[in-house]
């Protein structure tokens, strides 16, 4: 599912729709359901006053009426005011637009006749109880919102206006004009479907207009994203079609500009790396001849220098050391130009990586001595099968050591081995001059030095550690330095088990536990 969603979630297009699609959806909730309270409000209070003005005319003209009859009996007042009541109801039923209640005060006490009656069958109880105690303490028109209830359980929402009036020999009644608000709702219900079919079109209307302009607007931004992948890829030839001259054309203009600049710095970088890796390899291996004829004549004259004075000697001998420092020298350029050009392989094969560590540290075991230090080496298993280009691997190792035999001050220099299924770790510590925080940061760049002022007996290229990196990049895994000024460093390479592999987990701590900050 994530896999599916992925692309959704990388869309700019599928982004602003989505963010434009709920913009659109809260600024059309608000505004519908403004607009609906607004005329909901509008239609209610037209109908409330249109009630009024119904019931206070109709009040009075009842009122009128049982005046005009006074002086009847008892028995034709009661038909009076039935005929009265019939003629104020306009329909019948529950279809009716307006009912009336005529219910008596209680505080009444006449009782010969009772004039309480309703039209088309509503009960009494549709007149809520509140309403009828405002009603019986004021002589002003009062009103509530209510269910106006008929003989078979049939309820209809209704308004209700009433006022107290006066019936001769009967005393105070209250009459009650129920508006029935069946209309009204069913106008409210047709105004919210309204808003909310008009709100449905308008958001449509809007997403398609949307779609429309990214449209415009995102295809030549993916065109530019396709063509910079394509550069990325090594293809300078592609370039973005320009058929307007709006602002999308600038930007495509510019961008092929920038293309054509990237194209020609590119191609002169390309030629300029060509011949500096020429020029390396071809001065390397132009320079072997003499080389070799020198080692030749030095090896005699090292041969012969104890018939030489003793200074001569001295010379005889530091000159076998700095041609084995120059032919080192040599063959870490030659390395490094293979690096740059990309042109270094792998060969892997399956070898005990304890056993190389331990023949390196033999190996070293008389520079050690010369060192006045000790290598100590602490493994988790005592064979270690890997798979890997023993050649490179041993190199890496033997660039870590040298490193820290040159900066050991004298001191134990510890070599620990972890592995797990996937991953072997190796940690080379030493606890000589350290380095600060700047210096980590260029630890492994070509040529560099801790401190170029320090004496060195023995010196190196410069590019042993640089070397030693890519040669840990070349089998997918890592190399990191840690560094405290008099603290010593800490060197921890991490390879996987298997050539082609990548590494699973850090399996030695970059910062050694035996250090405080």
């Amino acid at each position: 599912m994530s896999r599916l969603n992925t692309p959704i979630r990388n869309s700019l297009a599928f982004k602003v729709i989505v963010s434009t699609l709920l913009l659109s959806l809260a600024v059309g909730w608000l505004i519908g359901s403004v607009l609906n309270s607004k005329l909901s409000t509008g239609i209610k209070e037209v109908n409330l006053n249109s009630a009024f003005l119904e019931a206070r005319s109709t009040i009075y003209s009842v009122q009128y009426q049982i005046l005009i009859a006074q002086g009847r009996s008892g028995t034709d007042m009661t038909t009076v005011v039935k005929k009265i009541i019939s003629g104020v109801t306009n329909l019948t039923a529950e279809k009716s637009s307006r009912e009336v209640v005529l219910l008596r005060d209680p505080a009444n006490m006449i009782r010969k006749y009772n004039y309480e009656m309703t039209s088309n069958l509503v009960d009494p109880t549709s007149v809520p109880q509140g309403l009828r105690e405002r009603v019986q303490k004021g002589n002003d028109l009062n009103w509530a919102n209510a269910t106006l209830k008929y003989a078979g359980a049939t309820s209809v929402p209704a308004l209700v206006v009433g006022r107290e009036i006066d019936l001769p020999n009967a005393g105070r009644y209250e009459m009650y004009l129920l508006f029935s608000l069946v209309d009204q709702n069913a106008t409210l219900a047709l105004i919210k479907s309204s808003l909310l079919l008009a709100g449905f079109a308008l958001l449509l209307l809007i997403l398609l207009v949307t779609w429309l302009v990214l449209r415009q607007v995102v295809r030549p931004v993916r065109d530019a994203a396709s063509i910079a992948s394509k550069f990325t890829r090594g293809d300078f030839s592609q370039r973005m079609e320009v058929t307007s001259k709006d602002e999308i054309a600038t930007l495509g203009n510019a961008f092929n500009e920038m293309a054509d600049s990237f194209e020609k710095q590119i191609a002169r970088l390309e030629n300029l790396s060509r011949v500096q890796q020429r020029f390396v390899s071809d001065v390397s291996h132009e320079l072997r001849t003499p080389l070799t004829t020198l080692r030749m004549a030095s090896g005699i004259i090292h041969t012969a220098r104890f018939d030489f004075d003793p200074s001569v000697a001295r010379s005889a001998e530091l000159l076998v050391a700095q041609l084995d420092r120059f032919e080192q020298l040599l063959e870490d350029l030659l390395e490094v130009s293979r690096f740059d050009a990309e042109a270094a392989v792998l060969e892997s094969l399956d070898f005990d990586i304890v056993k190389l560590i331990e023949r390196s540290v033999a190996d070293l075991a008389t520079v050690a001595q010369e060192k006045v230090t000790s290598i100590v080496i602490f493994s988790s298993d005592h064979s270690i099968a890997i798979q890997a280009d023993i050649r490179r691997v041993e190199r890496i190792i033997r660039n870590l050591l040298n490193n820290a035999l040159d900066h050991a001050e004298e001191k134990p220099i510890e070599i620990t081995i972890v592995s797990n299924e996937s991953d072997v770790a190796v940690g080379v510590r030493d606890y000589g001059i350290g380095l600060d925080s700047n210096s980590l940061t260029r630890v492994f760049d070509r040529f560099w030095r801790a401190d170029p002022s320090r004496a060195r007996t023995r010196g190196g290229s410069g590019l042993g550690l640089s070397i030693a990196l890519e040669d840990t990049r070349l089998h997918n895994g890592e190399l990191e330095a840690w560094g405290s000024p008099n603290k010593g460093t800490h060197f921890v390479l991490t390879l996987p088990r298997r050539a082609g592999g990548s590494i699973q987990a850090r399996l030695i701590n970059l910062e050694p536990k035996d250090f405080k900050g």
